[in-house]
C-alpha cells in the first residue's frame, strides 16, 4: 500500500495486483491524493496535470464503487480549482457523453453513476467559473433521469444538489427544470432518492424564490405526499425541508420588482394552517378532502402525521428561540388547538388521540423544552396556565348550563380534554425541567399556577383528572417545599367532597401522584402525613358501600391510596401494615363455599365494584413487596398468603362470571387478571404452588386466544431480543430524538401506545427510562405482557412431565389458528418461552428430558421462519438460550445442522435471514463452540451469503451474524481474519450507499474484527500493517458513507483503532470529523462523538483541544452555526451541546469529557476555563445584584479589575452561553471546585499572592489561581444566590473550598492582613439568603458549614465585621431553641435533624477554633513576657480578636452546651446494636422523632465528632471543677459536695448529685469515645477520628476526670488498648500523636492516683514506722505484671508498637535477622521523630506509677528502649543541632534516672545493677565496628554519659572500671579535630565538675584538668581563626575559671597562675587591635573582661605573677589603656555581681 502514496499512480504496481487488490490500491491513491493536492505547489500540479487528469477520467470507466467515484470526483474538482482549468470542459463533456451512452447493461452502471458525480463536484468546486456550459450539463443529466433506475436517481439528485451548491443565482435558467424533476423524487417508492431529492430541493430553496412564495402551497402537498410509507430518515429529510421553506416564507422581505406584483408575505396564522391540514387531514389534498371526510372514511396515515409533527419543530428552531418567546401564545393556541373538538375527525377513536396528544406533546417539548432559556420558560408557563383557565372557564359553563339530571351531552364536556391533557403535560414537564428556579413562578399568584392544575382536577374526563394529578407530582419533585402542602390540600379537598365521584377519583390520583414524587424528593414529608392518608384510605373503603353511586370510585380510590402510600418504603409502612393485612384478608372470600355463594348473587354493577376493589388489592400487595422488602418476614409471607387461592379461583371462574353479565364487566376482568399476575410474579412461586395448574391453565388460555386482532411484537418482543440484534431492525427501534412519536409508527395501526387512562396505578411507579410520563399499556395488552412474564417464572417451577403438556398444548393451539390469528398467537408463545427459558438460565435449571427438548424445539423453528422479523430475531435469541440451558454439545451441533442444511437449500429471504442470525446466535452463550470444523462450516456459508446481492436483507443479517461469530470465537478466529477483512473492505466498496443496512452491518463486522486483533495492531510486521491499513482504510470508506448511523460505527471504529494502536490514527482528521458531527440530529452519531471524544482526551487532552480550533480556524463553512468552536474552544462547544442536549446518556458523557479535559488541561489555561465556568454561571445570574454588592467593598480595596469584570459582563453581545440550564450551571460550579483542587495539586504558587506576581512579571504566559480570586468569590456569590437549589448548593460548597485554601493568603499590600480579608461583604451576601425562613434545610445547613469555616478561618479579626456572619449562627440557633413543636410541617422530621445538627456542629467549630486561639494567645503572651515587654501592644491586639471570638461564643455558651449534651446523648442512643432496640425511648431522642431514626443516623454520623469536642473542651472549661471554700484552693481528692458544683442541673428533672451529673457527662463522653474508637469504619473521615481524640485530650486536661480513669484501672486499660488498635490501623501521624498525647494524660492520672494514695497514706499512719507503709502502684509486692489487667503493660506495648514501627532495629526478633544489619542510620521523617519523641515521654513517666518491685521488673525494658532509640539516631548533622529524638531520648534518660525509685530502699540495689548496665550499653556504642564510629555523634552519647554521672547515685558511675571508661571518653572527644564537639565536651564536663559529690567529680578533674589547661596554653601561637574555634576557647576558660573556684585553698594559687598567662597572650595592643580579625578582637574583650575579674578575685597571686614577669605586665598594661573608657565603664558593672557569667548551660542545650 506504500506504492499507493505518490501524486501520479504508480501504475507499475497497479497493474500487478488481483481484481480486488486493485480497487483497494486504487481507493488508498486517491485518499492520499486528496491530502497532497492541497499542500502541493501550483507549479508542480501544473506539470502533472495532464498525466493526473488523464488517469482520473480514465477510472471513470474502470465501473469505480460508490466512495471511488466520489473520490475521483473530488479530486478532480480540487486538481482544477489549483492548477488550470483550461481542459475542464473536455472533461465535463467526456463526462455528459458517458452519461448519454446508450449501454444500459448493468456493468456499465457504475460509469455512468461515476460521470454523474463528477459533474456535480466539478461545479460545486468551480461553480461560476465553468461559465454557461451548465445549461447543458443539467439538461442531459434530467433526460437520463427520465429511465434511470433508482441508484441514477439517487446519485443524479446528490449530483443537482452540488451542481446548484456551486453555482448559487446564476442557475435561475434550470430552477423549474430542477424542481420538477425532484418532485417527482420527492414520492419515488425508493426511500434513498426520497432524501437526495429532499436534500436537493433544500439547496434549490436557497435561490428559487418560487418554492417559498407563489408554489408554496404544492411544495407543501408535496411534502405532505412524501411523508406518506416514508422512513424516519425521509421524514428527517423532508421535514427539514418543509420547514425551511416555510420559515424561509415567514421571514423572507421581497425586494426585486419583477416578482412584486404576483407576491404576497405570508402571516404567522397561514402557514401554521399549512402545517396544521397535514396534521389534520394529511396529503390527501385540500379540496378532494372535503368529500371523503363527509364519507367518513379518511382517517391520516400516521407517518404523515409524525412527519409533519418534526416539521413543526424543525419550522420553529429554524426561527430561533427569540422568534419563539415573541410568538409565543399564537403559537400555542395554534398547536392546542389541533386536538381540540373543532378537528373531531383527528381525534375521532382514542387511539387517534392518544397518537394526536404525543404528537403536540413533543412539539411543545422540544420547542419549549428545547430552545428556550430558563426566563423564557417561565413566560411559556405562564402561557399555558392562562390556556388552562380559559378552558376551565368552558367546562364549567357547560357543567352548570344544565341541571344535574340531564346531564348534557358529553362531547362537549370532552371538548376540551385532549387540550388540557396536552396542557398540563407540557406545564409539568416545564416545572419540573425548572426545577426549583420554578419557584417565583408558584408564588406568583397573579398566574395561580396550582390554583389552575388543583381546579383541573375535578373535570369528568379521567384522563384529565389523571394528568393533572401527574402535573401536581411533577411540581412535587421540583419544588419538594410543595410537597406537603400539596398533600394537605388535596387531602382536605378530598374529606370534603368525599360525595362526588369525580372529586373522589381526581383528588386520590392527585395523592397517590404526589406519594409517588416523595421518593424523589430528598428531603421527604412528615411521617404523620402516612397515618392521615392511611386513615383517609380505610374511610374510602368502609364507606364504600354506603352510597351505591359512588362505591365504584371509593374503592378504586382507598386501594390507590394504600398502594401509593408503599411506595414510602418499610419505615412508614410498618406502623400500618396490620391494618393493611386485615383488610386485605377481608376483601376476598375465605373459601370456595363462599366464593360460590357470592358467585348466585349480585349483577353486573356489584360485580363491577368486586372486581375493581380485588384488583385495586392486588395491586397493593404488589407494591407492597416492591417497595418494602425489608418487612417481608416469614410472619408476613404467612399472613399475605391465605387470601391468594381464593383470588386464584376467582381467575378461574372468571369467564363464566363474564358470559352472565354481559360486556359491562370485560375490562373489570382484564385488569384484574393483569393485577393478579403482576402480584403472582413479584412473589416467590414456592408461595402459591398449590394453584400452579391452574394459574398456568389460565395463562395458555390468555396467551392462545386473543380476544383482539392486536399484534404486541414491539411490546413483547425487543425485551427478549439481545439489543445487538435490534441493531438490524432498522432505526424505528433505535434511540432517536424522535422515539416519543416515531413509537406510534413501530405499533402497528391497531394501537397507539400506552397513555396514563389506560393504567391509573403507575402514576405513583416510577417513570421508565427516557419517558417524561407513564405510558401503561391497554390492559388487553398488558395482560399479555404480564402473562408472559408470570408463565416464565411458572415454567421453570413446575414438574417436568406438566412442562410437556404445556408445550404441546401451546403448539397444537399455534396449528389451529389460522391466517394473522396465527401469527400472534406464535408471537405470545415464543415470548412466554423465552421468559421462562431466561429464568431457567438464570436459576441453572433443566428443560427437562427428550420430549421436551423436541416440543421446545419445534417451537422454536416455527418462529425463526416467520414472516415477522422481529419475530425471528427473537426466535434466533430463543434457540440460542435453548442451547444453553440443555447444555448438551450433540444437541448444540444437531442445532447448527439444522440450520446449515436449511440456508443451503432455501432460497427465501425469510428462511435465510432467520437461520444465518441463529448461527451467530449460538456463538452469543456458549463461548465458542470448541470445534474448528464448526467454525468453518458457519464462516463459509455466511460468507455466500453476504456476497448474495440480490437480496440487501440477507446480506445484513448474514454479515451481522458473522460479526457476532467474529466477537465471540476469541482467539479460534485468528485464521480468519484476512479474508474476513478482504470481504468487508470489497463490499464497502461495491454496495450500494442506498443500502443502509448492510452497510451498518459491516461496520459492526469491522469492529469486531478490530476487536479480536487488540494489541496486535501495534506490531510492525508487513502482515499487521497491511490488515492496518485495511482497517483504516474500510473507516475511511464508512466515514464517507451518507447514513449517519454507519458514519457513527466509523467513528466506534476509529476509537477501538485509537486505543489498540494510537500512533497510526490521524488524529487531527479524527477530530475533524467528531467536531462536525458534534450538533448531528442524529442521537447515535452523537453518542458516538462523544464516546469517542471521551476516550481520545483521556490520554491527549491538549492535543483535542488544539487540532479543534486549528481546524475551525482552517474551514468555516463546514460548521453548523450551534457549534461555536472558534469563540470557546472545544469545551466550550461541549458545555453549550450539554446545555442543550436531552438525553440523559450523551449529557453523562459529555460531563466526563469535560472532567477529563479539565483535569489535564485546567492548570494550563486557567484563565480560559475559569472564564468559561464564569460566562455559565453569570450568563443567568441577574446582573444588577451582582453588581451592587461588589461595590460594597472597602473602596481601597476594590481593584481595577473588579471594576472591569462589572463592566464587560453588561455587553450582552459577548455571552457565548445564552440562559443555560441551572442543571449547566451546576455542573459549571462542581468544576470550579475541580479546578481549584487541581490548582492544589500543581503547586503553592496558585496559593501565594506574592509568588505569583513575581512569577507573572517573569513570564506573562503563567497564570495563577490566587490572581483570580475575585471571579472565584464572584462566580461562588452567583450560584449560592441563585432561585434554584442545586445551584445554591454548589455555590456554598464553592464558597467553602474557596474559603479553605485561601484563608491563609497573605495581603502583600497589607502586612498582618490576608487576601480574602477585602471580599467580607460579598461572602456575607452569600450567607444571609440561605438563612431565610423559607429555604429549604439542606442550604441551611451547608450555609451553616460555610459560616462557622468563615469565622474560624480567622480571616476577619475585626469583631464588629464578625458579628455580620456570627448574627445569622444566632439566629439558627433561636430556631433551633424552639425545639421539636416548633417545626414546619413542610418537610420530614429527619430534615430538622439535618439543620439543628449543622448548626450546633458550626457552633462547636467555632467554640473549638476560639478556645484553641485563646491557648495559642495564652502561650504566646507567656512567651513575650519572657522575652521582653515593648511587645505588650501588639500582643493585646491580637488577644483581643481571640477572647473576643470567644465571648462571642460565651454569651450563647450556656444554651449550647445544653444542645451539645442532648445531641451527644441522641447519638449515643442510635450508635446502641440493634437487639437494644427495645430500649430506646418510644418517642424518640432530643432531636429526632422514633419513626424518623433511620432517615436521621447519617446525620447524626456527619456532625457528632466536632460537638463531642466543644462539649468536652465546655467542659473542661467549666464543668469539672469544684471550689473548695474554706480552702479557697482547687480540691480535688475529697468527694464533691452538692451545692457547690454545676448549676446546670437543670437538663435533666431528676435531682442527681452533681458529682452524678457529673460522672453521668464523663461516661457518655468517654463511652462515645471508645465505642467509635474501637472500631472506626473503613471510610470514617479522618477529620472524626482527630475530634474524638483531641476530645478526650481535653477531658483528661483538667483534673476531676483524670481522678475518675485513675482511680478506675480497668477503664484506663480498656482506653489503652483501644488507642493501640487505632494506632496499628491508622497510619496517619496527625492521629497517631493526638492518640500518644491521650496515652501520656492517662499515664500522669494513674501517678495523680498513686500519689495521692500514697500521701492519704501517710498522713493516716502519721507515726507508724515508714517501712510498715503497703506498696502503693503497679507490681505490690511481687513486681508482676498481669497483661490485659496491667496499665503499665498496656502502656509499653503501645509505646513498643510506635516506636518499633518507626524503628524496626529495636526490635529484638528482627536485629538476628540479616535485613536489619547493615547497621546503617535512618533519618526519620519529622512525623516520625515526633512520634518517638512523645513515646520516649511516656515511657520514663512508667516507673512512677509502679511499686519499687513493680518498677524493677519493667526498668529494662524502659532502658533498652531508650538507650536504642539513642544509638539508632545519635547521627551527626550538618549544623550541629541534636535530632529531635536524641533530645527526647536524653531528656527522658534523665527523667527515669533521677526517679525516685532509683532511691527507695526496696528497689535501690536493684536499680544500681540496672542502671550499671545500662551505662555500659552507651559506652559500648563506641566500641562498635570501627566503621561507624565517624557516623556515631559522640556529643549525644558524652552527654548521655555525662546524664549518668550527674543524675544518678554516686554508687552507679564511681566503680572504678566504669570510671576509667568515662574519663577515657572525654578524653578521646577533648583530641576531636571538630570545634563544636570540643565545644560541647567542655559544657559537658564544667557540669561534671561542678558536681557537688567529691567522690564523683575528683576523678574527671584529676584526669581531665591539665589537659584542658594544656590546650588553652597551646592556642597562644594559633590564635582562632572563625567564631567556632573562639567559642571552643571561650567554653575552655570558662571550665578553668569553674576549677579555680571549686579548688581547695591549696591548690587555687597554682590554678590562677596558669590561667592568667593563658589570657594575658590573648590581648592585643592598641596597634593590633585595629588590625586584627572579628574573633581576635572579641577573644580579646573576653580576655580583658575575665582579667578583670579574677584580677580582684585573686589579687595577691596577680601580683606576684605582675612582678615576676614583666612582659606580661607590660602587654596587660598597653592593653587597659587601650580600653580605658569602656573598662570603667564595665568594671563598675560587673562589681556588683562578680563571678556570676559561667552558670551551668546545660540544662538549656538538651533538657
Amino acid at each position: 500500500m506504500e506504492l499507493a502514496h505518490s501524486l501520479l499512480l504508480n501504475e507499475e504496481a497497479y497493474n500487478q495486483l488481483g481484481e480486488f487488490q486493485k480497487a483497494e490500491f486504487i481507493f488508498e491513491w486517491l485518499q492520499f491524493l486528496e491530502k497532497l493536492l492541497p499542500v502541493t505547489s501550483r507549479a508542480d500540479i501544473r506539470e502533472n496535470q495532464k498525466k493526473l487528469v488523464e488517469q482520473l477520467t480514465s477510472l471513470l470507466n474502470n465501473s469505480p464503487g460508490p466512495p471511488t467515484r466520489r473520490l475521483v470526483a473530488k479530486n478532480l474538482a480540487v486538481l482544477y480549482s489549483t492548477g488550470d482549468t483550461f481542459s475542464v470542459y473536455q472533461t465535463i463533456d467526456k463526462c455528459n457523453e458517458l452519461i448519454r451512452s446508450k449501454d444500459d447493461s448493468p456493468s456499465y452502471l457504475p460509469t455512468k453513476l461515476a460521470a454523474v458525480v463528477c459533474l456535480g463536484y466539478l461545479y460545486k468546486k468551480l461553480g461560476r467559473i465553468l461559465g454557461n456550459s451548465f445549461t447543458d450539463t443539467v439538461g442531459n443529466v434530467l433526460k437520463a433521469m427520465k429511465n434511470a433506475e433508482s441508484q441514477g436517481r439517487y446519485e443524479i439528485m446528490l449530483s443537482l444538489q452540488n451542481i446548484l451548491n456551486g453555482l448559487g443565482a446564476a442557475a435561475i435558467p434550470c430552477h423549474r427544470d430542477i424542481y420538477k424533476a425532484a418532485r417527482s423524487c420527492l414520492t419515488d417508492r425508493s426511500m434513498a432518492v426520497r432524501c437526495a431529492a429532499a436534500k436537493c430541493l433544500l439547496e434549490l430553496q436557497n435561490e428559487a424564490v418560487f418554492m417559498w412564495s407563489t408554489d408554496l402551497d404544492s411544495v407543501v402537498t408535496l411534502c405532505f405526499k412524501s411523508f406518506e410509507g416514508s422512513n424516519y430518515d425521509v421524514r428527517l429529510a423532508v421535514s427539514k425541508l418543509l420547514g425551511t421553506v416555510l420559515a424561509r416564507a415567514l421571514t423572507s422581505k421581497q425586494a426585486t420588482a419583477s416578482t412584486r406584483h404576483n407576491f404576497r408575505r405570508i402571516s404567522l396564522e397561514e402557514v401554521m394552517e399549512l402545517l396544521g391540514t397535514g396534521f389534520l387531514r394529511g396529503s390527501c389534498g385540500f379540496l378532494r378532502a372535503s368529500g371523503d371526510m363527509l364519507k367518513g372514511t379518511s382517517s391520516v396515515s400516521r407517518d404523515v402525521r409524525v412527519g409533519v409533527t418534526q416539521a413543526y419543530v424543525v419550522f420553529v428552531s429554524t426561527l430561533g428561540a427569540q422568534w419563539l418567546e415573541r410568538n409565543f401564545s399564537a403559537f400555542l393556541s395554534h398547536i392546542l388547538d389541533l386536538v381540540s373538538q373543532s378537528h373531531p375527525k383527528a381525534i375521532q377513536s382514542q387511539m387517534d388521540a392518544i397518537g394526536c396528544r404525543r404528537c403536540v406533546s413533543f412539539i411543545l417539548r422540544a420547542t419549549v423544552g428545547g430552545l428556550l432559556g430558563e426566563k423564557a420558560q417561565i413566560a411559556a408557563a405562564k402561557e399555558i396556565c392562562q390556556a388552562i383557565w380559559k378552558l376551565k372557564k368552558v367546562v364549567d359553563a357547560a357543567m352548570s348550563d344544565s341541571n344535574v339530571e340531564t346531564r348534557i351531552s358529553t362531547t362537549d364536556i370532552t371538548v376540551s380534554q385532549h387540550v388540557l391533557v396536552c396542557a398540563l403535560q407540557e406545564l409539568g414537564s416545564l416545572i419540573y425541567g425548572l426545577g426549583t428556579t420554578a419557584a417565583p413562578l408558584l408564588q406568583d399568584s397573579s398566574t395561580g399556577v396550582l390554583e389552575a392544575v388543583i381546579s383541573v382536577i375535578l373535570h369528568p374526563s379521567i384522563s384529565v383528572r389523571l394528568t393533572a394529578a401527574w402535573c401536581l407530582r411533577c411540581i412535587a419533585v421540583a419544588l419538594p417545599s410543595y410537597v406537603s402542602l400539596l398533600l394537605d390540600r388535596c387531602i382536605e379537598r378530598l374529606t370534603v367532597l368525599k360525595s362526588s365521584p369525580e372529586a373522589v377519583t381526581g383528588y386520590s390520583f392527585a395523592i397517590a401522584a404526589l406519594l409517588g414524587a416523595v421518593k424523589h424528593s430528598p428531603l421527604g414529608i412528615p411521617h404523620g402525613k402516612g397515618k392521615v392518608i392511611m386513615t383517609v384510605a380505610e374511610d374510602l373503603l368502609c364507606s364504600a358501600s354506603q352510597n351505591s353511586r359512588i362505591s365504584l370510585q371509593r374503592t378504586q380510590a382507598g386501594w390507590l391510596l394504600i398502594a401509593a402510600l408503599m411506595t414510602l418504603g418499610p419505615a412508614v409502612v410498618q406502623h400500618h401494615l396490620p391494618r393493611v393485612l386485615l383488610l386485605w384478608k377481608c376483601i376476598f372470600p375465605s373459601s370456595p363455599k363462599d366464593l360460590e355463594t357470592e358467585k348466585t348473587r349480585g349483577d353486573s354493577f356489584t360485580w363491577q365494584v368486586t372486581l375493581e376493589g380485588r384488583a385495586g388489592a392486588l395491586c397493593a400487595i404488589k407494591s407492597f413487596v416492591s417497595h418494602c422488602a425489608g418487612l417481608l418476614t416469614d410472619e408476613v409471607v404467612q399472613r399475605l398468603l391465605p387470601p391468594l387461592p381464593s383470588a386464584v379461583d376467582l381467575l378461574t371462574q372468571l369467564s363464566s362470571i363474564y358470559k352472565s353479565y354481559g360486556n359491562s364487566l370485560k375490562t373489570s376482568s382484564t385488569v384484574y387478571r393483569h393485577k393478579l399476575y403482576e402480584l403472582l410474579s413479584v412473589l416467590p412461586p414456592k408461595t402459591y404452588e398449590g394453584s400452579f395448574c391452574a394459574v398456568l391453565k389460565e395463562l395458555v388460555a390468555d396467551l392462545t386466544v386473543p380476544d383482539s386482532q392486536i399484534d404486541a411484537s414491539t411490546f413483547l418482543l425487543p425485551p427478549l431480543c439481545h439489543e445487538n440484534d435490534l441493531l438490524l431492525l432498522g432505526p424505528l427501534l433505535q434511540e432517536t430524538d424522535h422515539r416519543f412519536i416515531e413509537e406510534q409508527l413501530l405499533l402497528g395501526n391497531s394501537i397507539a401506545g400506552g397513555s396514563l387512562e389506560y393504567d391509573p396505578y403507575s402514576i405513583y411507579e416510577k417513570v421508565a427510562k427516557g419517558d417524561s410520563v407513564p405510558k401503561p399499556l391497554p390492559p388487553v395488552l398488558s395482560v399479555i405482557s404480564a402473562a408472559t412474564r408470570l408463565f416464565g417464572v411458572m415454567f421453570s417451577h413446575v414438574a417436568e412431565s406438566h412442562r410437556l403438556q404445556v408445550l404441546e398444548q401451546l403448539l397444537n393451539s399455534i396449528k389451529q389458528t389460522k391466517g394473522s390469528r396465527q401469527q400472534i398467537v406464535q408471537l405470545n408463545v415464543v415470548s412466554a418461552f423465552s421468559t421462562s427459558l431466561k429464568h431457567l438460565a438464570n436459576c441453572k435449571g433443566s428443560l427437562g428430558p427428550e420430549e421436551v427438548r423436541r416440543s421446545a424445539l419445534a417451537l422454536v423453528m416455527g418462529a425463526l421462519e416467520s414472516n415477522n422479523p422481529l419475530l425471528r430475531c427473537a426466535a434466533a435469541e430463543c434457540l440460542a438460550r435453548l442451547a444453553q440451558v440443555v447444555s448438551d454439545s450433540a444437541f448444540t451441533a444437531g442445532l447448527a445442522q439444522v440450520s446449515f442444511d436449511k440456508l443451503k437449500s432455501a432460497r427465501d429471504v425469510v428462511s435465510r435471514t432467520g437461520h444465518s442470525l441463529a448461527l451467530g446466535c449460538l456463538y452469543r452463550y456458549l463461548g465458542g463452540i470448541g470445534s474448528t470444523q464448526h467454525l468453518n462450516a458457519c464462516v463459509g456459508i455466511l460468507y455466500t451469503l453476504s456476497q448474495d446481492s440480490t437480496s440487501p436483507d440477507v446480506q445484513a443479517w448474514a454479515l451481522h451474524s458473522l460479526s457476532l461469530i467474529v466477537d465471540l470465537a476469541g482467539p479460534l478466529y485468528h485464521v480468519h481474519v484476512e479474508p474476513t477483512l478482504s470481504l468487508v473492505l470489497m463490499l464497502l466498496l461495491t454496495v450500494p450507499p442506498a443500502y443502509a443496512e448492510v452497510h451498518q452491518s459491516l461496520g459492526r463486522c469491522l469492529n469486531a474484527l478490530i476487536t479480536t486483533l487488540g494489541p496486535e495492531l501495534q506490531g510492525s510486521s508487513t502482515t499487521v500493517s497491511a490488515l492496518r491499513t485495511s482497517c483504516l482504510l474500510g473507516c475511511a470508506v464508512m466515514q464517507d458513507n451518507p447514513d449517519c448511523l454507519v458514519q457513527a460505527q466509523a467513528i466506534s471504529c476509529l476509537q477501538q483503532l485509537h486505543m489498540f494502536a494510537p500512533r497510526h490514527v490521524n488524529l487531527s482528521s479524527l477530530v475533524s470529523c467528531l467536531c462536525v458531527n458534534l450538533c448531528s440530529s442524529y442521537l447515535l452519531l452523537r453518542r458516538a462523538v462523544v464516546a469517542c471524544l471521551r476516550q481520545l482526551v483521556q490520554r491527549e487532552a491538549a492535543e483535542v483541544s488544539e487540532y479543534a480550533v486549528a481546524l475551525v480556524k482552517e474551514n468555516r463553512e463546514d460548521f453548523a452555526p450551534e457549534v461555536n468552536i472558534r469563540e470557546i474552544g472545544l469545551e466550550g462547544a461541549l458545555l453549550g451541546l450539554l446545555d442543550k442536549e436531552l438525553d440523559q446518556r450523551l449529557c453523562q458523557d459529555i460531563k466526563e469529557t469535560l472532567t477529563h479535559m479539565l483535569t489535564s488541561m485546567a492548570v494550563e489555561k486557567l484563565s480560559f476555563w475559569l472564564k468559561l465556568c464564569k460566562d455559565v454561571l453569570a450568563a443567568s445570574a441577574d446582573f444588577n445584584t451582582v453588581a451592587s454588592v461588589n461595590t460594597t467593598q472597602e473602596e481601597e480595596t476594590a481593584k481595577a479589575d473588579d471594576a472591569s469584570v462589572l463592566t464587560s459582563d453588561s455587553d450582552e453581545r459577548f455571552h457565548p452561553f445564552s440562559n443555560p440550564r441551572w442543571s449547566t450551571r451546576v455542573f459549571a460550579a462542581e468544576c470550579v471546585c475541580k479546578i481549584i483542587s487541581q490548582c492544589e495539586n500543581a503547586g503553592s504558587a496558585h496559593f501565594d499572592i506574592t509568588l505569583a506576581q513575581e512569577r507573572k512579571q517573569r513570564d506573562s504566559r503563567d497564570d495563577f489561581l490566587v490572581l483570580h480570586l475575585a471571579d472565584l468569590i464572584r462566580m461562588a456569590f452567583m450560584a449560592a444566590t441563585d432561585h434554584s437549589d442545586q445551584l445554591r448548593l454548589s455555590g456554598l460548597q464553592t464558597l467553602l473550598i474557596v474559603v479553605r485554601k485561601f484563608a491563609a493568603v497573605a495581603e502583600p499590600e497589607f502586612p498582618g492582613h490576608v487576601i480574602l480579608e477585602q471580599y467580607q461583604a460579598n461572602v456575607g451576601a452569600a450567607l444571609r439568603p440561605a438563612f431565610a425562613p423559607e429555604t429549604p434545610p439542606d442550604v441551611t445547613a451547608k450555609a451553616c458549614q460555610v459560616c462557622s469555616a468563615w469565622i474560624a478561618s480567622g480571616v476577619v479579626s475585626d469583631l464588629n465585621d464578625l458579628r455580620r456572619v456570627h448574627q445569622l449562627l444566632v439566629s439558627s440557633l433561636v430556631k433551633v431553641q424552639a425545639g421539636k413543636e416548633a417545626q414546619s410541617q413542610q418537610y420530614n422530621e429527619s430534615t430538622s435533624t439535618m439543620e439543628i445538627l449543622a448548626v450546633l456542629k458550626a457552633w462547636a467549630e467555632v467554640y473549638i477554633v476560639a478556645v484553641e486561639k485563646q491557648k495559642n494567645q495564652s502561650d504566646a503572651h507567656n512567651h513575650s513576657l519572657k522575652i521582653a515587654n515593648s511587645a505588650e501592644e501588639s500582643y493585646r491586639d491580637v488577644a483581643s480578636s481571640a477572647s473576643g471570638l470567644l465571648d462571642l461564643v460565651q454569651t450563647d455558651l450556656g444554651t449550647l452546651s445544653k444542645l451539645w449534651l442532648a445531641a451527644l446523648q441522641d447519638f449515643a442512643l442510635l450508635t446502641l446494636p440493634s437487639e437494644y432496640a427495645s430500649q430506646l425511648p418510644a418517642e424518640g431522642g432530643t432531636f429526632y422523632t422514633a419513626e424518623t431514626i433511620e432517615n436521621a443516623r447519617p446525620h447524626y454520623y456527619n456532625s457528632w465528632a466536632l460537638i463531642l469536642h466543644a462539649t468536652a473542651l465546655w467542659l473542661t472549661s467549666t464543668g469539672f471543677i469544684v471550689v473548695d471554700p474554706d480552702e479557697g484552693v482547687t480540691n480535688l481528692s475529697r468527694p464533691v459536695t452538692p451545692t457547690t458544683m454545676c448549676q446546670d442541673s437543670s437538663t435533666r428533672p431528676l435531682v442527681k448529685s452533681p458529682e452524678d451529673v457529673n460522672t453521668d457527662r464523663f461516661h457518655l463522653i468517654l463511652g462515645i469515645s471508645v465505642e467509635f474508637l474501637c472500631s472506626p469504619r473503613s471510610d470514617a473521615a479522618m477529620e472524626n477520628i482527630i475530634a474524638c481524640l483531641h476530645a478526650l485530650q481535653a477531658l483528661f486536661d483538667v483534673p476531676w476526670p483524670r481522678s475518675k480513669i485513675g482511680g478506675d484501672q480497668e477503664l484506663g486499660v480498656e482506653l489503652l488498648n483501644v488507642l493501640h488498635r487505632l494506632i496499628l490501623t491508622r497510619e496517619s501521624p496527625d492521629i497517631q500523636l493526638a492518640a500518644l498525647e491521650v496515652v501520656r494524660l492517662i499515664l500522669f492520672a494513674a501517678q495523680e492516683h498513686v500519689r495521692e494514695k500514697r500521701r492519704s497514706a501517710e498522713v493516716d499512719d502519721g507515726a507508724a514506722e515508714k517501712e510498715t507503709l503497703p506498696e502503693f502502684g503497679e507490681g505490690k509486692d511481687t513486681g508482676g505484671l498481669v497483661p490485659g489487667k496491667s496499665l503499665v503493660f498496656a502502656t509499653l506495648e503501645l509505646c513498643v508498637c510506635i516506636l518499633v514501627r518507626q524503628l524496626p532495629q529495636l526490635n529484638p526478633k528482627l536485629t538476628c535477622s540479616p535485613a536489619v544489619q547493615s547497621g546503617k542510620h535512618l533519618l526519620l521523617s519529622e512525623d516520625g521523630s515526633r512520634l518517638v519523641a512523645a513515646a520516649l515521654v511516656i515511657l520514663s513517666d512508667v516507673p512512677a506509677i509502679c511499686s519499687p518491685e513493680g518498677s524493677v521488673s519493667v526498668l529494662p525494658t524502659i532502658l533498652y528502649l531508650i538507650i536504642g532509640v539513642l544509638k539508632e539516631t545519635a547521627v551527626k548533622l550538618q549544623d550541629g543541632q541534636l535530632p529531635l529524638t536524641v533530645a527526647a531520648s536524653l531528656q527522658a534518660l534523665k527523667g527515669l534516672l533521677s526517679s525516685p525509685m532509683a532511691r527507695a530502699e526496696k528497689s535501690r540495689t536493684a536499680w544500681t545493677d540496672l542502671l550499671r548496665s545500662a551505662l555500659v550499653t552507651v559506652l559500648d556504642c563506641w566500641d562498635q565496628v570501627d566503621g561507624l564510629l565517624q557516623e556515631l555523634d559522640e556529643v549525644s552519647l558524652l552527654t548521655a554519659v555525662t546524664v549518668f554521672v550527674m543524675s544518678t547515685s554516686p554508687e552507679v558511675t564511681t566503680i572504678e572500671c566504669l570510671q576509667k571508661r568515662c574519663i577515657e571518653k572525654f578524653k578521646i572527644t577533648l583530641d576531636s579535630k571538630d570545634p563544636l564537639v570540643q565545644c560541647k565536651c567542655y559544657q559537658l564536663l564544667h557540669s561534671i565538675f561542678q558536681h557537688p559529690n567529691k567522690t564523683v567529680s575528683y576523678p574527671y578533674i584529676h584526669s581531665l584538668a591539665p589537659s584542658i589547661v594544656g590546650k588553652l596554653q597551646e592556642t597562644e601561637k594559633a590564635k582562632p581563626e572563625n567564631a567556632a574555634e573562639l567559642q571552643v576557647i571561650q567554653e575552655g576558660i570558662k571550665v578553668v575559671t569553674a576549677l579555680t573556684a571549686t579548688a581547695e585553698e591549696e591548690h587555687r594559687a597554682h590554678l590562677v597562675a596558669c590561667l592568667l598567662p593563658i589570657l594575658i597572650s590573648f590581648l592585643l595592643d592598641e596597634n593590633a587591635l585595629v588590625s586584627a580579625t572579628n574573633s581576635a578582637k572579641n577573644l580579646h574583650e573576653f580576655a580583658l573582661q575575665n582579667l578583670m575579674q579574677i584580677g580582684p578575685q585573686y589579687s595577691s597571686v596577680f601580683k606576684k605573677l605582675m612582678a615576676s614577669s614583666p612582659t606580661l605586665k607590660a602587654r596587660l598594661e598597653s592593653a587597659v589603656k587601650g580600653n580605658q573608657e569602656s573598662i570603667k565603664v564595665k568594671t563598675a558593672k560587673h562589681a556588683k555581681n562578680p563571678g556570676k557569667t559561667s552558670s551551668i548551660q546545660l540544662k538549656t542545650n538538651f533538657l
